[in-house]
Formats: C-alpha cells, sequence, structure tokens
C-alpha cells in the first residue's frame, strides 16, 4: 500500500514513521509512504500556501490551488472542474484531515487497510477551502472530538492504524483480530441473554484485561483463573471482563 502525505511541515514525518510496526512495514515493503512539501505547488515568491477567508474572521485559511495542484501530480491527471469533475479511483482514497470530518474508526482503518493507495492532506491554520473538502477530497476525517494545530499528528496515527491492519505487518495476524474495537467479537449465549442483547448483536468490545509476571505485584495478584490452564473458563472469563470494561470505560459502544 502506498501513503502520499501532502503537508507543509515534511519534516515533522522524520520521526513518527521511523519506528515500530510502521518501521518495519516500510522496510519490508508492505506500505510504501512517500512525503509532498505543499509549497511546492505555489506560485508566487514568497510560497504561500494561506489566505484570508471571505467574510472577514480570526485565522488564515489554506487554499485550493496548492492542494489541488499537488493532489494532481500525485496522481497524473486532473480532477477535473465545476463544468466536469474527474471520477476518482475506487481503489484510492483522498483523506481530508479535519476537526469537522466523520470520526475515524477501527472500521474506517479496516476499510482503508484494503485501498491500493491512501493521499493525507494535512490540513493547518484555521482551516482549509472549503471546495478541497467538496471536490478533491474523496472523504473529510477526523481522528476525534478535539482540534489540533495541524493533520500531521493525525496523518502519522492513521498511517498506524491501517498499517497493522496488512498482511504481514504483524508478527501475530490474529493481534489484530483479537483486541478493542474489533468488530464481531463472539459472545456466549449466556451473555446475551444476561443483558437482552439479540442473539443476532455483535457489539464491539474494547479489549480484555491482560497481565503478565509477577504473578504477585505489590499484593495485587493474578486473577486465579488465568493461571488455572482452563482454557474454556479464560475464554468466558476474558469475555466478561471485556465488556464489564466497555460497559464502564465505553458504554457508548454497547449503544
Amino acid at each position: 500500500m502506498r501513503f502520499d502525505l501532502v503537508t507543509i511541515f515534511p519534516e515533522f514525518f522524520a520521526g513518527p514513521l521511523d519506528h515500530g510496526i510502521v518501521r518495519r512495514a516500510r522496510e519490508t515493503g508492505i506500505i510504501d509512504i512517500r512525503i509532498t512539501d505543499l509549497r511546492e505547488f505555489t506560485k508566487d515568491r514568497h510560497r504561500t500556501v494561506d489566505d484570508r477567508p471571505f467574510g472577514g474572521g480570526e485565522g488564515m485559511v489554506l487554499k485550493p490551488e496548492p492542494l489541488f495542484g499537488a493532489v494532481e501530480a500525485l496522481l497524473g491527471h486532473s480532477v477535473g472542474d465545476a463544468k466536469q469533475k474527474a471520477p476518482p479511483d475506487a481503489q484510492t482514497a483522498i483523506v481530508l484531515l479535519s476537526a469537522a470530518g466523520k470520526r475515524f474508526r477501527q472500521e474506517t482503518a479496516r476499510r482503508y487497510s484494503e485501498l491500493d493507495r491512501i493521499i493525507l492532506l494535512c490540513g493547518r491554520y484555521e482551516g482549509v477551502d472549503e471546495r478541497v473538502a467538496e471536490h478533491l477530497a474523496t472523504e473529510e476525517v477526523s481522528i476525534g472530538d478535539f482540534v489540533l494545530s495541524g493533520g500531521e499528528l493525525a496523518a502519522a496515527l492513521v498511517i498506524d492504524a491501517v498499517t497493522r491492519l496488512l498482511p504481514g505487518a504483524l508478527g501475530n495476524e490474529a493481534s489484530s483480530q483479537n483486541e478493542s474495537f474489533a468488530a464481531g467479537q463472539p459472545l456466549s449465549a449466556e451473555m446475551l441473554r444476561a443483558d437482552r442483547l439479540a442473539t443476532d448483536d455483535t457489539p464491539v468490545l474494547l479489549d480484555f484485561p491482560h497481565y503478565t509476571r509477577p504473578a504477585d505485584f505489590r499484593g495485587w495478584t493474578v486473577p486465579e483463573v488465568l493461571i488455572s490452564g482452563h482454557h474454556a473458563q479464560v475464554a468466558k472469563w476474558r469475555e466478561e471482563q471485556a465488556r464489564s470494561k466497555t460497559r464502564r470505560n465505553r458504554p457508548d459502544l454497547l449503544s
């Protein structure tokens, strides 16, 4: 898979993408990450990428011309205009990272992992010209209900979340299936009845608690069931604990 990052701070990514799973995925050729400096697509000597918004207001807004130019250079063709817009490639996502976008979730990462290419547009300043969101980006995405100084951090998070879902990126493929937000985690019939859920419900649960050595740390001991050797009881305990933790920390997931 190829990731293209369009940013005014290309040096930002020198660190976040050089460690762990992302680094190994780059080294083994599972992913290809390329960084494009947005200022290279400006036409004035000051390399201006922003301007004041029409209608007044605080802050500056990223101009549409450099962003359209950068993406079209990456795609190798025009995306069209108001008279005739070129249809997007089904295997390429052009994602505008913005606080005003749809929430990025695990299912979003899973959908992205099935694509061939993702172009990530890192917003900055007060915002981005709306014509970028409407006519250039295939979708507008937010990583949470808060505001960042720019989309670079968000882009790094998206790359990490998507990369770990790609075949071969993790040492153990099951690691991405048995964790928080893994869709359709199986629930026992007993638990479904206890929680008054329909048997065809497949709620998204947080990961179950994990313990490792020492078994006794400062008087806090590992639950006995985990060292009992009874795999069925361990599975049931994990299922119950996952539901309990989800109800405690993210009850919205069970709504």
